[in-house]
């Protein structure tokens, strides 16, 4: 039994979501997850744990957003994203040894981008598989 009401309210939020709304939801803590190292990054008292730990878990949801494609059905679009993933992660590994704000300044913003793209197809009702070639089905 979970104890934790909010913890509760997230697992059926997640539970009862469509497929769009879980990919908008993936990039929604993505973005947050990069705000939260950019923003410790800025800091005079860094706390270089929270910047590792934050990137790790972006790299997380990314790892997560390419096993969900279906390369089958996205075609070039699935690959198109698989490629912006995989330069995601790389972009990713060099910030969490770099420690610089600006090396998160550009993922973030296409995230954000992405998020956003998800969200207006979430938008119009888009169900079962998405045109992208997203499976979350899993």
């Amino acid at each position: 039994m979970n104890r934790n009401p909010l913890n509760a309210y997230h697992q059926t939020k997640v539970k009862t979501a469509s497929q769009g709304r879980l990919i908008v939801m993936l990039y929604e803590e993505a973005v947050k997850q990069l705000d939260i190292a950019s923003d410790e990054i800025k800091r005079p008292d860094k706390k270089l744990d929270k910047i590792h730990n934050s990137i790790v878990k972006t790299q997380d949801i990314i790892t997560e957003l390419m096993a969900s494609l279906d390369f089958e059905k996205g075609g070039d679009i699935a690959q198109n994203l698989y490629n912006l993933y995989m330069f995601f992660n790389q972009q990713l590994l060099q910030a969490n040894i770099d420690k610089t704000p600006e090396s998160l300044v550009e993922i973030r913003r296409m995230m954000s981008e992405l998020r956003d793209a998800w969200a207006s197809i979430e938008g119009q009702g888009v169900s079962g598989s998405s045109p992208m070639g997203v499976n979350i089905a899993g």
